[in-house]
C-alpha cells in the first residue's frame, strides 16, 4: 500500500514538470445564429471547399440542406457535391454526407481515421470549434509542420493556413506546484494570409455556424415547437385551474 502512494504520489509531482508546454488558451465565444441562412449558406461552401475532402457528415444529406437552408438542388450540386459513391457514379443529392478517403488511406497518411464532423459541434461546442481553427500555429517538430493550442499534437494539418497566415506562439512562465513550467498566452502573426484577421474570424463563424446546424438540423423547429407547447401549457394551466374551481366550489 505504502509502495502505491509512493507512486502515486511521485505521479503528481511529476506531472506539472512534463506539462511544459501545456496550453493556457480561452475558448473564443463563436457567434453563432442558426437562424442567419446567409451566414449558413457560406458555411456550407466553406465546409465544403475545404473540410469535405477528408470529414465525412454522415448524419447529413444533401436535400435536407438544400431544404432547410432555401437553396435549390442545383445550387447544392453546384457549391457541395463533388464525390462519387462506392461503385465510381456521381453523388446523389439524397446521398448522406460521406467522403471518398479510406479509413486505411488516412492512416497512413494522418496516422488516424479522419473523424465524421456531424455532431463534433454538439460534442465538443460551437466555442471549442470555433478556437480550435483559430489556434494553429507553426511547429517545425510537427510532421505536418503545425501544432494547435487547443489540441496538442493533432494530426490534422492546417488546411485553412494560406487564408489564416502564419502564426506561432508566444509563451509565459507561470508557476504550477511549485514548478516553473511555460504556457502558451497568446499568438503573433509571422505572415499574413489572403484574408485579414476580421475576414477570418468571420469566416470561421460561418462555418461553425453550419457544424452547429448539422449536429441539430432540426434545432429551429424545435425553438419554434417549444413555444407552441409553452402557449398550450399556460392555456392548460387556466383550463385546469377553472375545472379545479368548478369542482370544488361546494366543498367547504
Amino acid at each position: 500500500m505504502k509502495k502505491i502512494l509512493l507512486v502515486l504520489l511521485a505521479a503528481a509531482m511529476l506531472t506539472p514538470m512534463l506539462a511544459t508546454a501545456a496550453s493556457s488558451i480561452k475558448l473564443y465565444e463563436a457567434p453563432i445564429d442558426i437562424y442567419d441562412k446567409e451566414s449558413l449558406r457560406r458555411g456550407a461552401k466553406n465546409f465544403a471547399d475545404h473540410c469535405y475532402s477528408c470529414h465525412a457528415a454522415e448524419f447529413m444529406r444533401f436535400n435536407r440542406i438544400a431544404k432547410d437552408l432555401e437553396m435549390s438542388e442545383d445550387e447544392v450540386r453546384e457549391i457541395m457535391i463533388h464525390t462519387f459513391n462506392e461503385k465510381g457514379a456521381p453523388t446523389k443529392i439524397g446521398d448522406v454526407m460521406k467522403v471518398s478517403m479510406t479509413d486505411q488511406y488516412a492512416k497512413d497518411t494522418f496516422g488516424t481515421v479522419v473523424p465524421d464532423l456531424s455532431l463534433t459541434a454538439r460534442a465538443r461546442g460551437a466555442d471549442w470549434v470555433y478556437t480550435y481553427l483559430r489556434s494553429f500555429y507553426v511547429d517545425p517538430d510537427s510532421p505536418t509542420g503545425f501544432n494547435n493550442a487547443v489540441f496538442p499534437d493533432v494530426g490534422m494539418p492546417h488546411v485553412l493556413w494560406s487564408l489564416q497566415g502564419l502564426q506561432e506562439p508566444v509563451y509565459k512562465t507561470v508557476i504550477h506546484g511549485g514548478v516553473e513550467v511555460e504556457e502558451i498566452s497568446h499568438m503573433q502573426s509571422i505572415q499574413a494570409g489572403k484574408l485579414s484577421r476580421v475576414e477570418y474570424d468571420m469566416f470561421l463563424a460561418d462555418l461553425t455556424n453550419f457544424m452547429v446546424y448539422i449536429a441539430e438540423p432540426v434545432q429551429v423547429e424545435r425553438h419554434k415547437l417549444g413555444w407552441k407547447v409553452m402557449l398550450f401549457l399556460v392555456f392548460l394551466f387556466f383550463f385546469a385551474y377553472a375545472l379545479k374551481k368548478e369542482y370544488w366550489k361546494d366543498v367547504h
